[in-house]
């Protein structure tokens, strides 16, 4: 088994979509879509490393110094899995994008450090 990182990405447009929403359907949406992300969390407890959760504003450190940036991660979470294949097929219909206004989920495996040489 292998450890799989996956982060869940929107764009600022989903985003406005989304609140563009009446409030009564956007919190109904909210229940629902809560409701369905436990429930894929349940049935998949027992390949769940780390529960991760939402990511907040993004700082970018590099040789030009610190600053604030913008991206399209909104969150993660960490599963074992035993392909890369089937990590992602964990996420086929998840409510990050069938509920929430999320565009879609990336998966990556967690490669090992490499040894000195």
């Amino acid at each position: 088994m292998k450890n799989f990182l996956a982060i869940y990405l929107g764009t600022p447009d989903m985003m406005s979509d989304w609140n563009a929403l009446p409030e009564a359907e956007r919190n109904q949406r909210i229940g629902q879509g809560m409701q369905a992300w436990h429930a894929w969390q349940a049935q998949h407890q027992a390949v769940i490393v780390d529960g991760g959760g939402p990511l907040g504003k993004t700082k970018s450190a590099s040789p030009a110094g610190i600053a604030d940036v913008r991206n399209a991660m909104t969150g993660y979470v960490i599963v074992r899995a035993e392909s890369h294949d089937a990590a992602a097929r964990l996420f086929e219909g998840h409510p990050h994008f069938t509920i929430f206004p999320g565009t879609s989920v990336e998966i990556m495996e967690c490669l090992p450090i490499p040894a000195n040489m």
